[in-house]
Parts: C-alpha cells; sequence; structure tokens
C-alpha cells in the first residue's frame, strides 16, 4: 500500500522484490562510505526475504518520480520488540526529511505489530542519524555484549 510523503512527489512503499538491488545498493553506499560494511549486513542486504521479511518484518522505501531514493527494514526479533535497521537515502534526497518519514513508518508498523520497544545499533561516525534517533524519542543503552555487528558502538531503545 502507498503512502503519501510530506515531501512532494514522494510516497513510502513497501518491499516488492524489483526493490531488492536498490535497497542493497543504498545501504552498501551508506555503508561503505563509513567504512561499517560488515559479513552480516551483506548477508542481511543479499537476502532480506529470508532475513526480513520471513520472521514478519518489512521494509520500506521512499520513491520520488518512481525510483528509489530511502529505504529503512523494521525486523522483528520477537513479539515484542522490533529492530529499526538499514536505513539509507540516496545523497540527491538528504536533507529532505525522508530518513525521519522511513523511521516514523517503521516505528508505526512495529507498533501496529503489537511491539512493545524498538531497538537500533548504530555507530558514532553517523551522528546525523543518531541525532535523528534521539529526536525520536530512542534513549541511549550499553550495547549488549551479543550485539550482531561488531562494529557497532550505539545501542538505543524506544519504548512503545
Amino acid at each position: 500500500m502507498a503512502i503519501p510523503s510530506e515531501e512532494p512527489d514522494t510516497t513510502l512503499v513497501t518491499y516488492r522484490p524489483e526493490f531488492r538491488e536498490a535497497f542493497e545498493r543504498l545501504n552498501r553506499e551508506w555503508l561503505e562510505a563509513h567504512s561499517l560494511l560488515e559479513p552480516t549486513d551483506v548477508e542481511h542486504l543479499g537476502h532480506p526475504e529470508v532475513h526480513i521479511l520471513s520472521s514478519g518484518g518489512q521494509i520500506f522505501f521512499a520513491l520520488q518520480g518512481g525510483e528509489v531514493v530511502g529505504t529503512c527494514a523494521s525486523i522483528r526479533c520477537s513479539p515484542s520488540v522490533f529492530e529499526l535497521a538499514k536505513l539509507a537515502v540516496a545523497p540527491v534526497a538528504q536533507g529532505r526529511g525522508l530518513g525521519r518519514q522511513l523511521s516514523e513508518r517503521v516505528i508505526r508498523f512495529a507498533r501496529d505489530a503489537g511491539a512493545s520497544k524498538i531497538e537500533l545499533t548504530s555507530h558514532t561516525d553517523l551522528a546525523p542519524a543518531i541525532r535523528l534517533y534521539e529526536s525520536l524519542g530512542f534513549q541511549h543503552e550499553p550495547v549488549p555484549p551479543d550485539v550482531r555487528y561488531q562494529l557497532a558502538n550505539v545501542y538505543m531503545t524506544l519504548s512503545l
């Protein structure tokens, strides 16, 4: 189902197989630009149906003129916990609030699915993303010892 975005000519939509390449490309570009691409990322980006969708998660896309310019995933970790992950916006579309809109859509999806908490991991080098998460109400917590990303040094949660 397409949802109009606040950005003119932008629509938020859910995963379709034809968007898989854009999901992988946008996230790889973002992570590689910050030297943060890990084997776990490669696996999730290459097989989103298995690692994100099959457990009840969803991937959202921002489309402008039919082109994917942003993406963000909601990964089900347990019946009551989702992870906000894989937020990436194309450089040409940054600074327009698309990251916020995609994140808010993930939060709404998790809430509608009965989640009581959303978690995320990040890295201190991604200061704009961390500021976005803070503005959405996410709180910093100690990084759990079993976090799946070796380079993650930021862990945040949002109680719903």
